[in-house]
C-alpha cells in the first residue's frame, strides 16, 4: 500500500477538484488554464514532497490531478521545443 501524508491527499485533492470543474475538453482545458497560476504552488509542493511511486498513485486515485499534471507537462515541453514562448523578463 501506498501511503500519502495528509497533507499531499489534501494538497492533491484541491488540484482534482480544480481540474475537474471544467468539461474535458479544448475549452475546459483553456478555461483550467486561465486559473491553473493559483494552483501551481500546490502543484509543486505535491511534485517536490511525492516519490515516483507516489506521484503515479496520485495520478492513478485523482484524475483531476493527473489532467492538471498533464497539462503543466505539455506546456513545459512545449516551452522547451520552443513552441510555447516564454517572454523575458525585464
Amino acid at each position: 500500500m501506498i501511503t500519502l501524508s495528509a497533507e499531499q491527499r489534501q494538497l492533491a485533492k484541491l488540484i482534482h477538484d480544480y481540474a475537474n470543474s471544467f468539461p474535458v475538453s479544448v475549452i475546459g482545458d483553456e478555461q483550467l488554464l486561465q486559473g491553473c497560476y493559483d494552483y501551481m504552488d500546490a502543484f509543486k509542493q505535491v511534485m517536490d514532497s511525492s516519490s515516483k511511486i507516489q506521484i503515479d498513485y496520485i495520478c492513478q486515485q485523482y484524475s483531476g490531478f493527473f489532467r492538471f499534471a498533464r497539462i503543466m507537462e505539455l506546456i513545459a515541453q512545449g516551452i522547451a521545443d520552443g513552441i510555447v514562448k516564454v517572454p523575458k523578463e525585464h
